[in-house]
């Protein structure tokens, strides 16, 4: 019997947290990681401290920087001992050597091309089918993305995220009720978000690029800014679009006790806040991170008109 995608990415995950020492170490670390539970607009959500993530984090997305670094993801690149799996002969699915999850993989694109997620959401969607263990999750080139020059998506291991964990507990303030797809706004959770549900890879499709277009794109950029998550349960695929409107929040400027370095990604905004600084878990409060979402997103009062011309 033919072996499924998933038991081909457990069987490497495993052999590389056995055969790959950075990696082994890393999610070794992941299991004493601290973590802190807060309350946004009573919603439950998480901080962690995780220093392996400053990287991420801190990265250098600038023009400049990139030009003089080689690609991380490019398949000539990787380290040697870091080893894949394709899929559909345009990705490599890789085990994630600096995880936030306990399980966590990167998909990169074969093709060294721009983050760019148009054109790509039915691949993201196929992922989430054929791993349905896992949420799947795209950070725009100025919304977390560490390598903005290279295609690719992320995934973590279900039940880690709110979003995803509690999403039935939800309300959901209906845009489009279809009897094959429906779209809602998260009307309670603190950052603003559509929310996609449906039977049909290219009905969410289709939907999806109507957002894209309705969104704008800032000089100098090639995409508007967004974080995606995506995963498949209940016979459906669900796809959480959080529009975004800064990179980075004042606080990643701030200096002295004024500065949290903190870089918000799509795990943020599915509810898990990183931090990579001990000083900076020790102090964040609700407040500042009720700040920092409402610096970096798309308030929901512009999401409502953008489901408006949706429905015109």
């Amino acid at each position: 019997m033919a072996t499924t995608l998933a038991e081909e990415v457990e069987k490497i995950r495993n052999s590389q947290l056995q055969e790959w020492a950075l990696a082994k170490v890393n999610y070794d670390n992941l299991r004493t990681v601290k973590t802190k539970k807060i309350v946004i607009d009573g919603i439950p959500m998480i901080i962690q401290f995780n220093p392996k993530r400053i990287t991420s984090s801190a990265a250098k997305v600038d023009t400049k920087s990139i030009q003089e670094r080689k690609c991380f993801l490019c398949p000539d690149n990787l380290p040697e001992q870091q080893k894949g799996i394709d899929f559909i002969g345009k990705y490599l699915i890789l085990v994630n050597p600096f995880p936030i999850f306990p399980k966590h993989l990167t998909i990169p694109s074969y093709k060294h091309e721009p983050q760019q997620i148009k054109g790509k959401v039915a691949d993201m969607l196929e992922l989430a089918y054929r791993l349905q263990d896992y949420v799947f999750f795209y950070n725009g080139p100025k919304c977390g993305a560490s390598a903005p020059d290279h295609l690719h998506f992320q995934a973590g291991n279900k039940g880690f995220l709110p979003i995803e964990k509690d999403f039935d507990s939800f309300e959901k303030e209906n845009i489009i009720t279809k009897s094959n797809i429906r779209i809602s706004l998260l009307a309670d959770y603190p950052c603003g978000t559509f929310m996609m549900e449906s039977e049909d890879i290219l009905l969410i499709d289709e939907y999806f690029n109507k957002i894209y277009q309705a969104l704008e794109i800032k000089p100098e950029e090639y995409e508007p800014m967004m974080n995606v998550l995506a995963w498949y349960s209940q016979d459906r695929y669900k796809l959480c679009f959080f529009p975004r409107v800064q990179h980075r929040p004042s606080c990643f400027y701030g200096e002295g006790e004024n500065n949290i370095l903190i870089s918000p990604a799509s795990v943020d905004m599915g509810g898990v806040f990183i931090t990579p600084l001990e000083k900076d878990f020790d102090k964040i409060k609700e407040g500042d991170v009720s700040k920092i979402i409402r610096e970096v997103c798309l308030d929901k009062a512009s999401l409502r008109k953008i489901a408006d011309r949706l429905n015109a």
